[in-house]
């Protein structure tokens, strides 16, 4: 690594302490990882549960009662412990789970006895809402439902698992898991069912999952991987049947489920194949000053689905169409890089863990991805036609294949482009992989390729180092480069993280995300957390971060370094606060929001931030947010609020405000953003959603409303109408109002 330049006015302090600071962090993690480190465990071997193997054409009606006769004679699951708030202890109720399996399906059923049965708290009607992914750390994060929530590991590779989850109300929520739980993708939907019903004991649940619904082994012998979690929400207590620990422990750990048993030799389906046709039909209207524009649409195209291989799966798609997908929430971008929006299209879900390939982080764009497939029918003037594509996912053995090709039609000024990634991973036995990946694009004559390795290694439960290697290449331009190497020692108590990245000026991936280049940077930060019985408080953490960036030829160009806490309550309200200090420098000028001029430069930088909301269990909940930013030489000040509102579980209601606030030399704006969803759900299986968002900056509003029934598991019927108004001088302007009937349906042969 070239030696660092510091220049200008950044403090010699920044350039003396950071890179001590990170060696000090590699010091103490091999210190604590060391013979007499601390390590974790909860202490036992895993439970065990049998199945019970149902005869073919046994009768199970699906509608939470279990009052078939199998639920009353076969073993249970049951002596939960507590993960929070009191971890290891029993949990305060009682939860009970059996498991039936026949020739198709795999049949869960729970028993969450309450004593206080009426205040079970169930608000949410709609798919997907009762949990979330969290965004800070591996795992599931509560909204404020009683919820029962199985892990499935099929293969029992300790590492990938499928989640499926309800509340009292038989809402649905399911995801898929890989890297033994540190990535979750809630965007995932399967095929399956499940009902809910309240009881004079509390609340019990049936969950009804087709296998071939999720990949399992041929073998006869096979022992599957299973868990169960419960979260009361009155009482904010999560309890767990195995991997209750903290350290680092939890439901989402596959490699701490406990076993299935008994499941004995599957059938494989018939045909095996899952053939899905949709049928489209809409209209558009555009106005452009003083022209308007009419446009018709009637479209058809098809999705096939098939298992070639226990545990390897076939999508092939043909005129591809994500009409219905939930369209991206508006924001001001007052930084000098690109935005980053989330993938919410079902054909790039299923498996979509197995192609991450380099660095993210739920606080900023990611600094490198060789592959995001937002990259694909995904253009700045809106949808690029897909005229087919495959994917061949899943697993086979320790390795975990990937392969996906995609064609685009030509639009907005480019021609027909290809898209393909190759991935391929090697599972080791102590909870970590080696992994390559190439991608290429080609679009007429130009082409852009990337490949790489990557690793991680757990050398105790604690502690994982992970990184990757990758070049790039293309028609025209040298090579590139970018890698990174991260340890982490994480703890309840206490944690610790080092990393060091390199991304040179040629790194380029046209089918990946690459926020900056020509950049090397260190990360470091210590934790340290308390759990004071005080105050109501459960969890108190306190962490120290810094971070340094230099050029390639060792110019600084960022630093900083930041004081945070965390303080949760037992009821769930919480506080994040933290405040920074640094510099950064400007090679070249910018515009924020393409408004104010930035000129090149070095700027000291300081920021006061807080972030705070109530209990997601009360009936209305609030989050606040504030940051106070000195750059620039000015201010860019932000203020947030939201108001969330479930008066019944067929209506709710979400209000979002920002203001943000820029006062620079080169000039001054401000930034209003108003967001409002009301839901409206009349059943599991029907709900309308309408999004509502106002942008006083660009001076529009746009709307967007959603109408999906499922008639039948995996077969649905959408209605969709957009509309955005404003011109930029008068709000209420026409200028684009669309609608569309979405018709889909699954044929299972």
């Amino acid at each position: 690594m070239a030696a660092l330049k510091p220049e200008g006015d950044i403090p010699r302090m920044a350039t003396w302490f950071i890179p001590r600071f990170a060696r000090a962090g590699w010091l103490a993690t091999l210190l604590l990882v060391g013979p007499g480190g601390p390590l974790s465990g909860q202490g036992h071997r895993p439970p065990s549960l049998n199945v019970i193997r149902l005869a073919p054409g046994t009768p199970v009606r699906i509608d939470g009662e279990l009052t078939e006769s199998f639920w009353h004679t076969g073993p249970i699951a049951s002596n939960f412990r507590q993960r929070e708030p009191a971890v290891g202890r029993p949990a305060t109720e009682a939860t009970e789970v059996q498991v039936a399996i026949d020739g198709t399906t795999i049949y869960v059923g729970i028993l969450a006895r309450d004593s206080r049965p009426d205040q079970v708290i169930a608000r949410v009607l709609q798919r997907d809402q009762v949990v979330r992914v969290s965004d800070f750390e591996p795992g599931l994060r509560y909204k404020g439902e009683d919820v029962v929530a199985i892990l499935l590991d099929p293969f029992h590779d300790r590492r990938s698992a499928y989640v499926f989850a309800t509340n009292a109300n038989g809402a649905e929520f399911d995801a898929l898991v890989s890297n033994d739980g540190h990535e979750m993708n809630a965007d995932w939907r399967g095929v399956w069912q499940v009902a809910s019903r309240r009881t004079a004991e509390g609340w019990s649940a049936e969950f009804a999952i087709p296998l071939r619904s999720i990949r399992y082994p041929s073998d006869s012998a096979a022992i599957w991987g299973f868990n169960v979690v419960r979260y009361q929400a009155r009482t904010n207590e999560e309890t767990v049947w195995t991997s209750w620990g903290r350290d680092p422990e939890g439901f989402h750990r596959v490699s701490n489920a406990g076993h299935l048993l008994g499941i004995g030799a599957l059938p494989r389906p018939g045909a095996n194949l899952d053939v899905k046709p949709y049928l489209l039909a809409g209209g558009s209207r555009t106005v452009d000053g003083a022209t308007t524009s009419n446009d018709g649409r009637l479209a058809t195209g098809l999705d096939l689905k098939t298992e070639v291989a226990p545990g390897m799966v076939l999508d092939l798609t043909a005129h591809t169409d994500f009409a219905q997908a939930e369209v991206d929430d508006q924001k001001v971008n007052l930084t000098r890089f690109n935005l980053f929006f989330p993938e919410k299209r079902d054909f790039f879900l299923e498996n979509a863990g197995i192609f991450e390939f380099g660095f993210k982080s739920a606080f900023e764009p990611p600094p490198f991805l060789m592959f995001f497939s937002r990259r694909i029918g995904v253009a700045d003037d809106g949808p690029v036609p897909l005229l087919g594509g495959l994917r061949l996912t899943g697993r086979a053995g320790r390795q975990s294949i990937g392969v996906l090709d995609v064609v685009t039609d030509p639009a907005f000024g480019k021609p027909r482009q290809n898209h393909a990634v190759v991935r391929f991973k090697r599972d080791f036995s102590t909870g970590g992989y080696l992994g390559v990946m190439a991608t290429d694009e080609r679009s007429g004559t130009d082409w852009n390729s990337a490949g790489g390795l990557d690793f991680l290694v757990r050398p105790s439960p604690a502690l994982t180092v992970l990184g990757y290697a990758a070049t790039t290449a293309a028609k025209s331009g040298p090579m590139g480069f970018s890698g990174r190497i991260d340890a982490q020692y994480q703890t309840d108590r206490f944690g610790a993280e080092v990393a060091h990245m390199l991304v040179d000026r040629n790194a380029r991936a046209d089918l990946g995300f690459v926020t900056r280049t020509d950049i090397q940077r260190s990360d470091a930060n210590i934790r340290v957390s308390t759990r004071p019985k005080v105050l109501g408080l459960r969890r108190l953490d306190f962490l120290l971060y810094g971070q340094l960036i230099a050029n390639t030829a060792g110019t600084v160009q960022d630093w900083v370094a930041s004081p945070n806490f965390v303080a949760e309550w037992n009821s769930g309200d919480n506080i994040f606060g933290w405040y920074t200090r640094g510099s950064t420098r400007l090679e070249e000028g910018f515009a924020v929001s393409d408004s104010v001029a930035v000129p090149a430069g070095l700027y000291d930088t300081w920021s006061v931030n807080w972030y705070s909301g109530t209990s997601a269990r009360r009936p209305i909940v609030l989050r606040t947010n504030v940051t106070l930013q000195g750059i620039y030489g000015g201010r860019i000040d932000t203020y947030g609020g939201e108001l969330s509102a479930a008066p019944s579980p067929n209506f709710a209601v979400g209000l979002q405000v920002s203001r943000s606030r820029v006062d620079l030399p080169g000039g001054r704006f401000t930034a209003d953003l108003g967001t409002l969803r009301l839901t409206v759900a009349l059943s599991t299986k029907l709900a309308a959603n309408s999004l509502i968002q106002y942008n006083a900056f660009k001076r529009d509003v746009s709307m967007n409303l959603r109408i999906g029934y499922t008639f039948r598991p995996g077969s649905d019927l959408f209605l969709v109408f957009n509309e955005l108004r404003g011109d930029g001088i008068r709000l209420w302007a026409p200028r684009e109002r669309a609608g569309l009937v979405k018709l889909t349906y699954l044929a299972r042969l």
